[in-house]
């Protein structure tokens, strides 16, 4: 069995690329928002960010379950996949994307001029990226 996390900031890609690499590798697909969602592991909301604030250990407590548990191969697809051990994950994949094309995908979403500006700083500093790095895993980086 391959685990395969993809990661990267906010609208870079991440759930793209992991829904090709799960139909080309035939591996079931974990969508984290979904897996925070069901199993109510938003710790708050975030008013100022307009986003939930997530237990990260708790999360990846849950995602060590279901990858223990997973006959067949997976691909996690979030921003925050990267925070798993490498001992679980054989592979993460990190997407980057221009920051013209960031900028314009954030903010067809809706969001506001500080979250973009929180979301853009993430990629030019590549926060998933180094975060990655520092945990130890193996590495590939994706130009979306």
């Amino acid at each position: 069995m391959k685990v395969v996390c993809v990661t990267g900031s906010v609208g870079s890609g991440k759930t793209t690329v992991a829904r090709k690499l799960s139909r080309k590798y035939k591996a079931d697909y974990i969508n984290v928002n979904k897996i925070i969602k069901d199993y109510k592991l938003s710790e708050s909301y975030d008013k100022k960010r307009k986003c939930k604030v997530v237990d990260v250990r708790e999360l990846n407590r849950v995602l060590i379950k279901i990858i223990k548990n997973s006959k067949k191969s997976l691909v996690v697809d979030s921003h925050l996949s990267h925070y798993l051990s490498p001992k679980y994950v054989d592979l993460c994949v990190v997407c980057k994307c221009s920051l013209k094309k960031l900028k314009r995908r954030l903010e067809k979403r809706g969001y506001g001029k500080a979250k973009v500006r929180e979301n853009l700083d993430a990629e030019i500093f590549d926060v998933c990226l180094n975060e990655a790095k520092e945990i130890g895993h193996k590495i590939k980086v994706i130009e979306t």
